[in-house]
């Protein structure tokens, strides 16, 4: 037998894609969505640890990252940048411009792929910072939700792998929590399992929150196994409760198909069992997945046959592509949770993902024997010995110094670094990452004051962990350091000495619409409708008069200003002060399909609801849409009384009533 030596290298894919657009300029200062906001009366009677987990640091906002959501629904051919793990056997195809997303998991012999593979690249508001897509097995780290690097560079390297060939390499900065991770994809030579180490490393003085897990898309016409008898059950209607497996109201939900609405299966796998779950089609071939101890969960998420489900799976790909499921790993028993990491420590294990064949009879039989006949066969195929034994082995090359660089990443770990001089073996973060987003840190690590922008410009992303807010706390008061300071304080919780910070910042800025903008987003959390409505209305005129040109920075500030000032006015029953705004926005950015929904809006505060029924019969897409909205349905119903048309019903629970 002729063994194939594994290789690890550049290529190109070229896919349907729309790029995921600039960064959105103004702070995120409150949650994009709360669609995973557990009832506080389902806390009620849950596990001690669950219900300590549940409430351990939730996310406050997406900061200090920024939001993508410039985002359209145009597609062009476009070339991708991917890394190829393969050998004999597998065919792994890495995205690292896009979060280190394994795009394809092809098994060589039979040519089946693995997982759900998109057709296309087409950015969702699924994210914690908006822009993300589906597909493949993605890496989510940071808290509750898609990862805010869905749609992000990591870094990238070569790296000798145990048994001596290659393996890749994937780094970077976690910004939410401030914590560096990697994950290292290791094909051993003529094996059918592709390995995944995973490290997350505390290098601060203070514990920090966790989340993690990692998601594989697969289609949907599987039954999905686990070995648990109970799962947690969490629906969007905000209820989280024990339900057992596989039967459930009538309906065997292990087959993702017998579902009507989206929802959540968090198996509830016994102390003691092997960690593993797959996804098998109706001749008893598909995806395994399993892993060393520390991850704990299992999860199946189905879209279900309803028509928001049915929708939004045509969202996000293309229709006739076939629909998926998501099968998960993760840290704790269900994504509402964040598990402690403690000062100055680690967690890491090693994930498996490899084909599994099973008697069909057995699999699609009653849940104990189907159960067992996969268990088997996994111990067949990769023994739990085998994981342990690999993940040992890979602990020895954790640490490993990377090779040739593969890709690049964020220049935000390097900053750390420099700071705190941090020793992280095998996750250099080079000085050469740097850019311009750093320079302004750079300076008040240096001197200890904020530069002043050079030319008239939105100011760039602030970071806001502890270190860096003291930092601001005695540099020279100028208004953009306030700027900075108030936003750093504003995720810290205290939020009255922010406004305080902003509005010293205001008396003598020379700039003065960020400001009064993040006043109104103040104002707005108070429930001060009206004063948020002044204060956005006087920031768009502050930003019409400053704006310099019709760059990409500046179209993006003008459209996310007056997006926002629209929505409060509207609020706040002023719709010809809205108009006033709509009118001076660019006509490219009118006519944009989320400004078309915002349109809409307008017209129906204005009393036209003929107006309303034009623009949703001239057909938009709001491309920025965000997981368990309403907002179309409801407004055509309330404008027309009609029922929703197919197009715009993305309803992901029963209707109320």
């Amino acid at each position: 037998m002729v063994i194939v030596k594994t290789t690890v290298r550049r290529d190109v894919l070229t896919l349907p894609a729309a790029a995921p657009g600039p960064e959105n300029p103004l702070p995120p200062l409150l949650p994009l969505r709360n669609v995973h906001t557990l009832d506080e009366r389902a806390k009620e009677g849950l596990p001690r640890d669950m219900a300590r987990q549940l409430g351990y640091e939730p996310l406050r906002s997406p900061l200090p990252t920024r939001v993508l959501d410039a985002y359209g629904r145009e597609r062009t051919e476009t070339a991708l940048d991917v890394i190829v793990v393969e050998n004999a056997r597998l065919r792994a195809t890495v995205l690292p411009g896009y979060g280190g997303r394994v795009h394809s998991l092809l098994h060589k012999p039979t040519g089946r792929e693995l997982l759900y593979r998109n057709p296309v690249l087409q950015p969702a508001a699924f994210a914690l910072n908006g822009a993300w897509f589906s597909g493949g097995i993605e890496w989510n780290i940071g808290a509750t939700g898609h990862t805010t690097l869905s749609c992000a560079p990591v870094h990238a390297a070569r790296v000798r792998a145990p048994d001596g060939g290659e393996m890749l390499r994937l780094w970077e900065w976690e910004r939410l929590r401030d914590l560096p991770f990697q994950v290292d994809l290791w094909l051993p030579e003529d094996s059918d399992f592709l390995h995944v180490g995973v490290r997350i490393r505390n290098p601060h003085e203070k514990p920090a929150p966790v989340y993690w897990w990692s998601n594989i898309a697969v289609p949907d016409e599987r039954r999905v196994l686990a070995p648990a008898d109970e799962a947690w059950h969490f629906a969007y209607t905000g209820a989280l409760r024990k339900v057992p497996v596989p039967e459930f109201e009538g309906a065997d939900r292990t087959y993702p198909q017998r579902s009507e609405y989206p929802a959540d299966y968090f198996y509830d796998v016994p102390d003691g069992e092997r960690r593993w779950i797959a996804a098998l089609d109706d001749d008893g071939h598909g995806l395994v997945q399993t892993s060393t101890d520390l991850p704990r969960g299992r999860k199946l998420f189905q879209w279900g046959t309803g028509a928001g489900g049915r929708r939004w799976q045509e969202w996000l790909t293309e229709p006739g592509t076939g629909g998926y499921a998501e099968i998960q790993s993760g840290l704790a028993r269900t994504q509402l949770e964040h598990v402690r990491l403690d000062a100055e420590t680690e967690f890491s294990w090693l994930e498996s993902y490899g084909p599994l064949s099973a008697s069909p009879e057995r699999v699609h039989g009653e849940w104990a024997g189907a159960r067992g006949e996969v268990a088997a066969r996994l111990a067949d195929a990769l023994p739990r010995d085998a994981v342990d034994a690999a993940y040992a082995a890979w602990l020895t090359c954790a640490d490993a110094e990377p090779g040739e660089v593969l890709a690049t990443g964020s220049g935000w770990g390097a900053l750390e670094v420099l700071r705190a001089e941090y020793k992280l073996p095998g996750t250099p973060f080079a000085e050469s990452t740097l850019g311009p987003d750093q320079a302004p840190w750079l300076e008040l690590l240096h001197t200890g004051a904020v530069p002043e922008p050079r030319k008239v410009a939105p100011p760039g992303p602030t970071p806001v962990a502890p270190h860096w807010r003291d930092m601001l706390e005695t540099a020279p008061a100028r208004p953009l350091a306030e700027y900075h300071l108030g936003i750093a304080q504003w995720h810290a919780g205290d939020r009255a000495q922010a406004v305080r910070s902003w509005e010293r910042g205001l008396e003598l800025a020379p700039s003065r619409w960020p400001l009064l903008r993040c006043l109104a987003v103040a104002d707005h959390a108070e429930g001060n409708t009206e004063r948020a409505a002044d204060r956005y209305a006087e920031a768009f005129d502050d930003l019409c008069q400053e704006r310099r040109d019709d760059g990409s920075v500046w179209t993006a500030a003008t459209a996310a200003l007056g997006r926002e000032a629209v929505t409060e006015l509207l609020a706040a029953h002023r719709s010809e002060a809205a108009r006033s705004i709509w009118d001076r926005l660019p006509e490219a950015t009118r006519a944009e399909g989320r400004f078309r929904l915002l349109e809409a809006q307008l017209r129906y505060a204005e009393g036209d609801m003929a107006g309303v029924r034009t623009v949703f019969e001239s057909g938009f897409e709001a491309s920025d849409l965000r997981e368990g909205a309403e907002t179309l349905g409801d407004l055509w119903t309330a404008a027309t009384g009609e029922p929703i048309p197919a197009r715009y019903d993305f309803r992901m629970r029963p209707a109320e009533g």
